[in-house]
């Protein structure tokens, strides 16, 4: 209303070769009218207030202009990575009871379209597939046709903080768990980052992080509306592609994976892209923090965010000697260092020697453990933290908690999650002597190998499971030249 010629969004550069549409610029005045035009047309589609709306879309202007209009419409958003699936696709809309899916037809020359038709064909919740981009499967809603035509009737929604707002997923220890989180949990996400990296108002962010989690939607469209600047994207990841919209918008604030992160900061990052004034690095493996590079470009400072799965976060700006900062058990503060400040959340060492936390952001009844068998009359006292299970201790001299290891028995490769039993029994399927392991990775954390009599067939049998890419191409051919 202020500034409704203001830009707002800008979509990644490369668009047209990531989902076959050209980039498009913004301003507050036109993403308000298109987030309009959606919310009417979930409203007219008989969706009811607080029903959930499944999202699987690449991190373009259509992600956040679907997001905020499911918001102003009542609905709940469950984001569904893009890593995902017939099998998991298929898990996540049933446990969710969702109403309705919204996808792209292509992403990357993978038909969308086509997963979400069949994966909506075995989820009997689902009353709505809708799409954007073209050569739309019948029965698909085209939302591109939705956004050309005028707005039509909306209903008023008493936006309550306290609701639900969105689901994520995560993988503990006891298996696979939708993880719903209030209006509330999700400022409180975007404000730890903005303040303890002090995002100036009206900044021009550049978001190259996948928003499909907690973390993605705290880091782009949360810490966006907080700044109320320009919100630009970029679709994981083309390096070249990257520093290039950096420099084209002038971005101040860059936000993305820690590594990735570090890598552009020891490639002269002050003389390619001198715009930047904030780097906001997120670690998917919070344990590689300690060791990591120190970083070298002090014009635009670094903001280490630690992530714990879909349960929480914290960031510590790097000091001055460009080294990570520790951290210290107990309430801690956004800016972390100014005295008086808000409280972001509480960091605490469980008594299993695991990392615990607590705080507006942190959905503690969404990881309350399950009742013990046997004792369903006995009342269990609740616990009023999350136990994310990385493994911890105090550092004697200094008193700050050492991250030394991920959960047990979780396997993760960059954001995806998965039981480490999951890896046998999806070998077990293939016959004998098929093998599955998942190694070591600096980048992500693991990385993962397969090996079968027969890789093709290998491929084909996991693809027909409904698996994901990861695991199907653990078993690609490696017989070409290294």
């Amino acid at each position: 209303m202020r500034q409704p010629h203001a830009l707002g969004l800008c979509d990644p550069l490369n668009k047209a070769r990531v989902t076959g549409h050209q980039p498009r610029r913004m301003t507050y005045a036109e993403a308000d009218t298109a987030i309009e035009a959606l919310s009417a047309h979930f409203v007219e589609s008989g969706l009811p207030a607080n029903s959930v709306i499944a999202i699987q879309l690449p991190n373009t202007v259509e992600f956040v202009l679907t997001v905020l209009a499911a918001h102003r419409a009542g609905l709940v958003v469950a984001v569904l990575p893009l890593l995902w699936r017939h099998a998991e696709l298929t898990a996540a809309l049933n446990r969710t009871a969702a109403r309705a899916i919204v996808t792209m037809s292509t992403v990357d020359g993978v038909s969308y379209a086509d997963l979400a038709m069949h994966a909506a064909a075995e989820a009997f919740s689902i009353r709505h597939v809708c799409g954007f981009g073209g050569d739309l499967p019948e029965g698909m809603a085209s939302l591109d046709d939705v956004l050309a035509r005028p707005p039509g009737l909306t209903r008023a929604v008493i936006q309550d903080g306290r609701k639900a707002a969105m689901i994520s997923f995560d993988v503990t220890a006891e298996g696979f768990r939708p993880v719903p989180r209030p209006h509330f949990s999700l400022i409180a996400g975007g404000l730890a980052m903005s303040l303890e990296a002090d995002i100036r108002q009206g900044a021009t962010v550049m978001a190259a992080f996948a928003p499909m989690s907690f973390a993605g939607l705290a880091s782009s469209l949360a810490v966006w509306l907080l700044s109320g600047g320009t919100l630009a994207l970029h679709h994981p990841f083309e390096n070249e592609v990257l520093e290039q919209q950096i420099n084209a918008h002038e971005c101040e604030v860059l936000i993305a994976p820690a590594q990735l992160a570090l890598r552009l900061g020891a490639a002269d990052l002050a003389a390619r892209m001198p715009s930047l004034r904030n780097v906001i690095g997120l670690w998917r493996a919070p344990e590689q923090v300690a060791a990591s590079d120190a970083w070298i470009a002090p014009h635009a400072p670094l903001t280490d965010v630690y992530l714990f799965g879909e349960a929480g976060l914290f960031g510590a700006r790097r000091g001055e000697d460009g080294m990570p900062v520790p951290v210290m058990p107990g309430p801690h503060g956004a800016p972390r260092e100014q005295s008086g400040s808000s409280i972001a959340g509480e960091i605490l060492l469980t008594p299993k020697g695991t990392l615990g936390l607590r705080g507006a952001m942190v959905p503690i009844a969404a990881y309350a453990p399950p009742q013990p068998v046997g004792e369903t009359l006995t009342a269990q006292p609740p616990r009023d933290y999350v136990d994310t299970g990385y493994a911890a201790r105090l550092d004697r001299p200094s008193g700050a908690i050492c991250i030394t290891a991920p959960p047990s028995g979780i396997m993760a490769v960059g954001g995806y999650r998965f039981l480490s039993n999951d890896l046998q029994e999806w070998a077990r399927r293939l016959g004998q002597g098929a093998l599955l392991t998942a190694l070591p990775d600096r980048l992500s954390g693991h990385r993962l190998a397969g090996r079968a009599q027969d890789n093709a067939r290998a491929r084909e049998a996991l693809s027909e499971l409904g698996l994901n890419p990861l695991m199907v191409e653990a078993f690609r051919d490696r017989s070409g030249p290294v």
